[in-house]
């Protein structure tokens, strides 16, 4: 992995998200209930916390859950819920380490079907179905990891130019384009009495 990503609209953050497969996965994890660039931000703000170039799912399953939950929660924090999410990425960390000896691309590199990598990510802790969908239409369209059937596995999450999600998003446009489509879910739910 090594392309350059555009979802915290920040340069050295959107270039670790880019080459690093467990600051992608992280930077899904924090996108619920705060801005998606804010969320994917997030990794980088850990690396740097950590004094690293990268983040390192055994480092970061071992470190003491008060003291990750202090990094997360340092001005700025890194999530509105730090405390909650401290516990979430070491969490995931933990899970990886014990199935994958900590390395996120074996999540997706052992899988021959789209569906088989969707089963993979659903069983990642903080991972429901949609999380688990748009994660897996990052990795097709943005990240290069197209198994078979990626896309059906992906639903509408993995539709060509459908502008759903941070798996369509390579620019400030795109981005807009995104914000616009979920304002419109919003408003339509609102409307509906949803």
């Amino acid at each position: 992995m090594d392309v350059t990503l555009h979802l915290a609209q920040e340069p050295e953050a959107d270039e670790l998200l880019g080459r690093s497969p467990l600051a992608a996965l992280v930077g899904m994890l924090l996108d619920q209930q705060v801005p998606m660039e804010w969320a994917f931000a997030g990794p980088h703000t850990i690396a740097r916390r950590l004094n690293a170039d990268d983040l390192d799912a055994q480092e970061i399953a071992a470190y003491d859950p008060d003291e990750f939950a202090a990094l997360l929660s340092a001005k700025p924090a890194v999530h509105r819920y730090p405390g909650s999410m401290a516990k979430r990425i070491q969490q995931l960390c933990a899970y990886l380490v014990e199935h994958y000896e900590g390395d996120p691309t074996a999540l997706w590199e052992g899988p021959a079907s789209g569906k088989e990598v969707l089963e993979r990510l659903n069983d990642l802790p903080g991972f429901g179905k949609q999380k688990s969908q748009i994660f897996l239409a990052l990795l097709g369209k943005q990240l290069g990891v197209r198994p078979t059937g990626w896309r059906e596995a992906a639903g509408a999450y993995g539709a060509p130019d459908a502008y759903r999600s941070a798996a369509d998003i390579t620019g400030p446009e795109s981005l807009q384009r995104v914000r616009t489509h979920k304002q419109q879910l919003k408003a339509a739910a609102k409307a509906s009495g949803g």
